[in-house]
């Protein structure tokens, strides 16, 4: 193979910190790698998600400085699952603040999932702070692709939704979302976090070509903010304009991109990375035949680095 498809030795923080947001959120960030290297900018799925130190392997320590951050209500940052003054465009202001912050020009961007999103809505409104995009598992915030995730995926695990949907008495089935909701943001432990876990484990489930109990215990794990945090956005059609990413494509298009998508990903249907490839004929679009939509699977992992290297070359 003549570009590296393995992930890097594992590899500790030279700095981390935590960025006071505004009166209620404070985001947790660290930076890893070369201090003088290339920017790169994380952005991890969900919304909630969190990073992990498996994240910073997919760079070559020694060219990129790499900046990873849990986005607010996610991961380490605090409160954990608070939605007050969570947005898309909160997001987008808190990227460009922590940018601002560590004195870094411009970035590579990198998305994966939710992460594609949110890097493409950044973009689009700082395109200038951009040296180029690394998308994978493309979800574009529309409101078929929500739709999809709350009853589509039943027609491919239908035994997952069931268990998903069954969380909720049979009256409110057919609004999963407003009843989910209801519960999520019950103040009631006992009630909120059976509910996240069910939520949560729906989406591991569902996240890969073949049944990975591993993964599905790593959603579980941080299933309160990544329950609440979805939900929350879902219900606001996360905060974008109908089509806003694809319309506003054109402040972008003039930079490199490459998207990498599973055949099967069925929690983000290759339909969107296709419209997405389709409006940027100039970025590289990869699919990989034999994978679903975690970048832990193992030729979505090996694309992804694929893809990463190449920029490795033409930004050194």
């Amino acid at each position: 193979m003549d570009m590296r498809a393995d992930l890097y030795p594992p590899l500790e923080p030279y700095d981390s910190g935590m960025l006071a947001l505004d009166d209620v959120h404070t985001m947790f960030w660290e930076a890893c790698g070369n201090p003088h290297g290339i920017p790169v900018l994380f952005l991890h799925g969900g919304p909630g998600g969190g990073c992990s130190p498996e994240h910073r392997r997919f760079f070559d320590p020694d060219v990129f400085r790499v900046v990873l951050y849990d986005q607010r209500g996610a991961g380490n940052s605090t409160p954990l699952g608070d939605v007050t003054n969570n947005t898309t465009q909160h997001l987008v202001r808190d990227i460009e603040l922590l940018r601002s912050y560590l004195g870094i020009g411009k970035a590579l961007v990198f998305g994966g999932s939710w992460g594609s999103t949110l890097a493409l809505a950044y973009g689009q409104t700082h395109p200038d702070r951009c040296l180029g995009f690394v998308l994978r598992g493309v979800f574009l915030g529309r409101a078929s692709e929500i739709e999809w995730f709350l009853y589509g995926l039943r027609h491919i695990f239908p035994e997952a939704w069931r268990s998903f949907a069954d969380m909720l008495p049979e009256p409110e089935r057919g609004d999963l979302l407003r009843g989910y909701l209801k519960r999520l943001f019950d103040t009631d432990p006992r009630v909120h976090v059976p509910f996240a876990r069910a939520w949560s484990e729906y989406e591991g489930l569902c996240s890969t070509l073949l049944p990975n109990p591993d993964l599905v215990r790593h959603f579980a794990d941080e299933a309160v903010g990544l329950a609440r945090l979805e939900a929350h956005y879902f219900a606001h059609q996360c905060f974008l304009a109908p089509n806003q990413l694809l319309a506003n494509l054109y402040r972008v298009r003039h930079l490199p991109a490459s998207i990498v998508q599973g055949r099967y990903d069925m929690v983000c249907p290759i339909v969107s990375a296709d419209d997405l490839a389709r409006a940027w004929p100039g970025a590289r679009y990869v699919v990989v035949n034999d994978a679903g939509h975690s970048v832990w699977e193992p030729a979505i992992r090996a694309a992804v680095m694929r893809e990463v290297e190449l920029f490795k070359q033409a930004l050194a």
